[in-house]
């Protein structure tokens, strides 16, 4: 071929910053209304395919949304999709059903009564209340409705008659008629009486035949289709628990390798384990801990090195774990450091004291990875979350308050080289604001935050929940 000929390669370089904008809200909160504590949001995931959505709550209660907008369109969108064609129309799920997966320990529990009845009020007796009449027999008592005066013990009163001439305004259904049909969940199988403290994970395997249960001091391997046994793989409870010096945080399987999970600590490690070395796996394949800077310790060193959740990439080559300050990148072939760390709340620093009064410090975000592996992105406090880019070279930094009218702001990061993840040995530090204000730059609030959010497995969206609202977000 002539040099003519030739056509110039166009330069590789990162990403562009991508342009959030809102989808949907499901649960939106009117001003000043007050949230149950059952219905705060305790959980999201996306199944494989991104087409379900499940949001778990503190009542126990499961919650099933279904993608609308590819079901309209057939495989059309799929097909645009693989040809990296740009879609104008966003993601859109609507509510499909819900179910109760469990009984929370403490629950509140609403009585009904009967506000209103069915009868009219000029012809009833007694005004819709209770009548009484009296005899010599003794005081015998009717309901207008003609419904049953109930003792304390829940059984029918047998001093209930008539009123004379009876009840002509009582009125009974004729017709019911429904025009929707509704899914009803039903209970397949029931794995209890495994773990003595909350469990923190639940993670399936590859193989889709196990899955592992995690506590604060044991994980526990299941068969799906065995639920009265199990096997404990990890215990990290002492012999005297006086000598106990971290617990479990988080656990996950490999996304490809059925053999290897990852495990977090509250000392701010992360360990590898593989299930072929032993049945107890109480010595780990690898171990990913960050060293303290000399003269950096203080008295929260440790509560905010605790790493409250930790996610594989979908390549399985990279972890992602959530500290109180940081977000941090593991290359699980290099255990000597992560290879970035992004600084998603260290303005907070200043405030550490106040955060330990009121117990924000030991509050537990969680973090999400892109299905392309170029973003990742966790929450923090005043309803904010923030995605970062981790491609080499980029500086991509955007941060955006969970309401159907997102703030947003670029927050000026510094230029660095561009490197390969896997080439990093050093920390790379970005995204850092000015102390004593969020990233928007507004007065923080310590009682809104975003702890639960997740990616979209093939497309760059992101759900993330704040308080009782699930919002949702897509560029």
């Amino acid at each position: 071929m002539n040099g003519g000929d030739e056509v110039a390669a166009a330069p590789v370089g990162p990403p562009q910053p991508l342009e959030w904008k809102f989808s949907q809200v499901f649960g939106e909160r009117t001003a000043g209304e007050e949230v149950q504590e059952v219905d705060i949001i305790s959980a999201i995931e996306f199944d494989k395919t991104g087409d379900h959505l499940a949001t778990g709550d503190r009542g126990g209660r499961v919650v099933l949304f279904e993608r609308t907008d590819t079901k309209d369109h057939g495989g059309y969108r799929r097909d645009l999709e693989r040809m990296d064609c740009p879609i104008s129309r966003h993601p859109e799920f609507r509510y499909k059903t819900e179910f109760q997966s469990h009984e929370p320990e403490v629950q509140e529990k609403k009585v009904k009564k009967i506000s209103d009845m069915n009868v009219d009020p000029s012809k009833a007796v007694g005004n819709g209340s209770v009548a009484s009449s009296s005899n010599s027999n003794g005081t015998k008592s009717y309901l207008a409705n003609g419904g049953w005066p109930e003792k304390s013990y829940g059984y029918p009163s047998n001093d209930f008659t008539f009123p004379p001439g009876g009840i002509p305004s009582l009125h009974l259904p004729v017709v019911v008629t429904s025009n929707e049909t509704s899914l009803v969940a039903r209970c397949r199988r029931v794995y209890a009486h495994a773990h003595d403290y909350h469990i923190n994970s639940i993670s399936n395997n590859s193989d889709g035949e196990t899955f592992i249960s995690a506590d604060d001091l044991r994980i526990n391997l299941w068969n799906l289709e065995i639920s009265n046994q199990s096997f404990n793989i990890v215990d990290v409870k002492p012999t005297n628990m006086e000598d106990l010096t971290e617990v479990i945080t988080s656990a996950e399987f490999h996304p490809n390798h059925c053999n290897m999970l990852a495990y977090s600590s509250s000392r701010g490690s992360i360990r590898l384990i593989d299930l072929r070395q032993s049945a107890l796996c109480d010595s780990h394949a690898k171990l990913f801990e960050e060293q303290e800077a000399p003269g950096s310790r203080s008295f929260f060193t440790e509560i905010i090195a605790s790493i409250s959740d930790v996610k594989f990439a979908k390549d399985g080559r990279h972890i992602l774990s959530r500290d109180y300050m940081t977000l941090k990148l593991w290359d699980i072939n290099m255990d000597s450091g992560p290879v970035a760390t992004f600084q998603v709340q260290e303005y907070l620093r200043p405030k550490l004291c106040d955060l330990y009064e009121n117990d924000s410090i030991f509050d537990k975000f969680e973090c999400c990875l892109s299905g392309d592996g170029l973003r990742v992105a966790t929450g923090s406090y005043s309803n904010l979350f923030r995605v970062f880019g981790c491609a080499p070279g980029s500086a991509e930094a955007t941060t955006l308050e969970a309401s159907k009218n997102p703030m947003r702001r670029q927050v000026q990061t510094p230029s660095r080289p561009s490197r390969s993840l896997s080439s990093i040995t050093r920390v790379v530090r970005r995204g850092t604001e000015s102390p004593g204000v969020d990233a928007n730059g507004n007065s923080f609030d310590f009682t809104t935050k975003l702890l639960h959010l997740a990616w979209h497995p093939t497309e760059n969206s992101i759900a993330c929940a704040a308080a009782n609202s699930l919002y949702m977000y897509y560029a």
